[in-house]
């Protein structure tokens, strides 16, 4: 099966933010990207796991809510 190589564009479709934000990620070295001539292009794998990875980190970052803390000694 062929990797899928995606645009700006259907990045940000498929992140539901604008091409804008995705410019800003990829320049930033955030967004794993690559550049064909002019033109950056993402693959989807690439983009997938990179999301996963942001997941990971978010839980990492929660702060601990008080239903966290049932039954610690205080």
């Amino acid at each position: 099966m062929a990797e899928q190589v995606m645009t700006i564009k259907q990045v940000a479709e498929y992140l539901q933010v604008t091409k804008k934000t995705i410019y800003a990620l990829t320049w930033q070295g955030e967004l794993p990207g690559f550049k064909v001539g002019k033109a950056w292009r993402f693959k989807k794998e690439d983009i997938d796991r990179w999301i996963e990875m942001k997941k990971e980190n978010s839980k990492k970052e929660r702060p601990k809510t008080e239903a966290n803390h049932k039954g610690d000694s205080k």
